[in-house]
């Protein structure tokens, strides 16, 4: 009996170690830490969106944390500096992801600002990334024969829209753009120790280090 208490102590005692340095430290060394310089609060629409993102499974393909230039190309990548806890402020829950089926999207409002590019990459992603292996979101859009006044016609590359047919985006289609749109933290901040930022007028743009995608749910 008494070696099962001794057991039981050790793991209470391990757990409460855990705990402190896993959950209570942090907690404390973030609890004031302030939004970066240049983090703006969401919007209406980019906050619908973000659900969207998340009810549509993307965090499950795509992180939003590049990784430091001394741990990972993700820089030259063109996904971006390393992230600060600032950046993260307005983001509850935070949608860091764990893992990469596609690129890193901290930065994808900066890579890709085009809204057109942004729904047209949701209804059909291999129109814009030909070996893409990203679901296509067709219950997003309408297939209309002619726009009417108000909708937001998705321009299509040559071969992929239907014949004879407008593609009209859907409220969650355009609220998810604005979210994706919304993702840029190429703004300056201040440096850390043995980490080097650089500002962002050099802050690599566009589709670089591979293929780019849209979330998916994959």
């Amino acid at each position: 009996m008494e070696s099962e208490y001794k057991l039981l102590s050790g793991a209470m005692v391990t757990l409460a170690l855990a705990t402190a340095t896993l959950v209570v430290i942090p907690y404390v060394q973030l609890s004031d830490v302030p939004p970066s310089d240049g983090l703006k609060p969401y919007t209406a629409a980019q906050l619908r969106g973000r659900q969207h993102y998340i009810e549509n499974g993307c965090v499950y393909c795509h992180s939003q944390q590049p990784r430091s230039q001394s741990q990972a190309p993700d820089f030259q990548r063109g996904w971006g500096r390393a992230p600060v806890a600032g950046d993260y402020y307005y983001d509850s829950p935070h949608l860091l992801g764990t893992s990469r089926t596609g690129p890193d999207l901290l930065n994808i409002g900066a890579r890709q600002p085009s809204e057109d590019w942004q729904l047209g990459h949701l209804y059909q992603p291999r129109a814009y990334v030909p070996d893409s292996i990203m679901p296509s979101y067709p219950y997003m859009f309408d297939i209309k024969d002619q726009a009417e006044p108000g909708d937001k016609v998705v321009n299509l590359p040559p071969g992929f829209a239907p014949l004879d047919k407008v593609v009209v985006a859907k409220p969650e289609a355009l609220d998810l753009t604005q979210y994706l749109l919304s993702l840029n933290r190429t703004y300056p901040i201040k440096a850390v120790p043995n980490e080097r930022h650089p500002p962002a007028s050099q802050e690599p743009s566009g589709n670089q280090g591979g293929n780019e995608q849209a979330p998916a749910a994959k």
